[in-house]
């Protein structure tokens, strides 16, 4: 890779996001030193020995996108339920008929560590390719303690190939696995699983999907009471079939963030605010869905909770590895504004992740995570639909991804 001592000249526009806002610098610079950032100026800055210069040719440069919530390791993919959602099947309908996310753990199950691992690398190189240099990534496909602790191991694997940042997070509490009884399930996760994980120190989070026919709000709080217990963060699956208790439990737990919350009562948003919660949104699942029901950024916003947005990226509801498109999503189907929507890629996933204090914006002494567009205003990342506009995406100060 080549050295991590860059200077970033003729940029049109430096999006630091550092503040409120989204910290413009108009005609700027980046010197980069040691993989960091040193310094952004205004007009170009003069090379020093053993730094290498990028002409940016009036290009928009800002901090490398963070994907606060992937499911990027599983086995197969499930194209035909998409086809039998269009033709109106139902997803009730869908799993009766095999599908769902228990149909994801027979293949998961099925798959070795190696087999998962290679699968994840090949859809980890493409969202770098979209300017992601930190992802989330959850297990949950398993259901079993091996395999969840297989997933866990590969995207252990993934981060140490050091081209981008990953952030393991425990889900096995995602769906309950067929004929067994919730309670019992519920008591294997507690006490097998989560000390498992805890031993093998291979994850930062546990999540919980919280929905009533699910895990409800109770059985979600003795879970991620226990993952406190073993020195894991809680996350939530919050409200998104249905109003849960999911936002009140986030903020009672004193979680990280939420994520979709289609349907949160306004007392939830409230306990949200209160507590500091993050909310992720995930606008290409609600998207993708055609969910009737859609996150009331609004109150979100009147209400003071910092918004995230990220893929969710998983075989059956999303099948999107794109942060920026995401945050197209944000803006068309959501109603965010474009500076919501950047800086809920950027500054805010990396809090919702709790790593703002390293990445998420380009202030001196942050890990040098950059993305160099191909377009001349910040505007039109959001305006051009569908398009890439990653010329370049750097980690650290190195290049892991030139636009060919």
């Amino acid at each position: 890779m080549p050295e991590a001592n860059l200077v970033l000249n003729n940029v049109s526009q430096v999006l630091t996001m550092a503040g409120d806002g989204l910290g413009i610098v108009e005609h700027g610079a980046v010197r980069v030193r040691d993989g960091r950032i040193h310094e952004v100026a205004k007009g170009n800055l003069e090379p020093r020995p053993g730094e290498t210069e990028i002409d940016c040719c009036g290009r928009v440069v800002l901090p490398g996108f963070v994907d606060p919530h992937t499911h990027l390791v599983f086995g197969g993919w499930r194209q035909n339920e998409f086809e039998m959602r269009l033709a109106g099947r139902t997803y009730k309908e869908i799993a009766e008929a095999g599908g769902g996310i228990l149909s994801t753990v027979i293949h998961t199950r099925l798959a070795t560590e190696d087999e998962l691992y290679n699968r994840a690398l090949e859809r980890l190189h493409e969202m770098v390719s979209w300017g992601t240099t930190t992802v989330e990534v959850k297990s949950g496909y398993g259901l079993d303690t091996g395999t969840e602790l297989r997933m866990l191991r590969v995207a252990r694997r993934l981060g140490e190939l050091g081209f981008c940042r990953v952030v393991p997070t425990f889900l096995g509490a995602h769906s309950v696995p067929k004929k067994w009884d919730k309670s019992v399930y519920i008591k294997l996760v507690v006490e097998e699983m989560l000390p498992a994980v805890a031993e093998q120190g291979i994850a930062l989070f546990c999540d919980v999907f919280c929905e009533n026919f699910v895990f409800n709000a109770a059985e979600s709080t003795a879970i991620l009471e226990a993952g406190k217990q073993h020195g894991l963060i809680p996350t939530v699956h919050a409200d998104e079939i249905e109003s849960s208790g999911g936002a009140e439990l986030a903020a009672k737990v004193g979680a990280a963030s939420a994520s979709h919350l289609l349907q949160p009562s306004d007392a939830g948003l409230a306990a949200m605010a209160q507590a500091g919660v993050v909310a992720v949104l995930l606008p290409g699942t609600c998207f993708f869905l055609r969910e009737a029901h859609r996150s009331p950024v609004a109150k979100m916003r009147e209400a003071g909770i910092v918004t995230a947005v990220a893929t969710d990226f998983n075989p059956g509801s999303c099948p999107m590895l794109a942060q920026p498109i995401a945050a197209q999503f944000g803006c068309i189907h959501y109603g965010m504004t474009i500076e919501e929507a950047l800086r809920g890629i950027t500054v805010n996933a990396a809090r919702a992740l709790r790593l703002d204090s390293r990445v998420g914006t380009l202030e001196p002494g942050k890990a040098a995570d950059i993305v160099i567009t191909d377009v001349p205003d910040y505007r039109h990342i959001i305006y051009r639909l569908g398009h890439n506009p990653v010329f370049m995406t750097i980690r650290d100060g190195r290049v892991v991804h030139r636009q060919v």
